[in-house]
């Protein structure tokens, strides 16, 4: 009988345990620590790279700076890989993902995203002499991505099946590999590919043709109203000010698009 109520007691408590979870406040949580824990690329110039010195810096950073300091918090620079951004957020190693992420359905399914802060195109992208002008034109072709990004989907869905896709860990090992030869074509964004031109100038890789037209957005787990509003605001004070434009011009050579700029959640 003793272990039957011992029994009890302990499912009480541990469904008691299981609804407080449930219920938890991220915002609050990350209120009562004080810093804010963001994800941000470390290998997606000009996005996010390190610096000789070590440090990050980027349009990611910039970004993830102004949120924080909008939230009077303290912030945490968590560098990720763009194969595990999404994975940090579900596993409670970050806050928030503020690393080019692009918002699709599946992703929908996964995470939510914040109103978006920046232009992003994917496009194709190789040498000259190679003529592609859409995904027919990638039959036995080989064109390297970095895991995980929707260059890597949507070619995987578009590309003919005598195209080979090769994947990458991460950007640099992509870019690396173009430079080394062992890939042809790249699917990349567009601001990536301009960094990839300063290293082989004498042979700058040219767009063949945008996969699509694309913004980057805050991502952060599903069902944080509270701290999604905090976000949004954020984003929305940077449009209203201009800061955002100011950060996206300093780093893209381009302006925020007018449409964009005008779109608050």
């Amino acid at each position: 009988m003793k272990f039957a109520k011992l029994l009890l007691l302990f499912s009480i408590n541990l469904f008691s345990f299981a609804a407080t979870n449930a219920n938890a406040d991220a915002l609050a949580d990350i209120q009562k620590r004080g810093v804010l824990r963001i994800a941000v690329p470390q290998d997606f110039a000009p996005f996010g790279s390190v610096t000789s010195d070590l440090k990050l810096q980027g349009l990611d950073i910039d970004v993830a700076t102004l949120i924080a300091k909008n939230m009077g918090l303290k912030l945490e620079l968590v560098p990720v890989t763009s194969a595990n951004r999404i994975a940090y957020l579900q596993t409670h190693k970050a806050d928030l993902a503020i690393s080019t992420l692009g918002k699709n359905a599946e992703r929908e399914k996964v995470i939510a995203f914040s109103q978006p802060y920046s232009p992003y195109n994917n496009s194709v992208f190789g040498p000259a002499n190679i003529k592609v002008t859409g995904p027919a034109d990638l039959a036995g072709k080989v064109v390297g991505v970095a895991r995980g990004t929707f260059q890597d989907i949507q070619l995987t869905e578009t590309a003919p099946s005598s195209a080979t896709i090769k994947r990458y860990e991460d950007n640099n090992g992509m870019i690396s590999a173009y430079l080394s030869g062992q890939v042809q074509l790249v699917g990349t964004g567009d601001f990536v590919a301009v960094a990839l031109a300063e290293k082989m100038p004498s042979n700058k890789p040219q767009m063949k043709y945008v996969i699509q037209e694309s913004g980057c957005y805050v991502g952060l787990l599903k069902d944080e109203p509270a701290l999604m509003a905090k976000v949004n605001t954020a984003l929305t004070q940077a449009k209203k000010s201009n800061e955002l434009t100011a950060i996206v011009q300093k780093w893209l050579n381009v302006p925020l698009p007018e449409k964009m700029a005008k779109q608050f959640e």
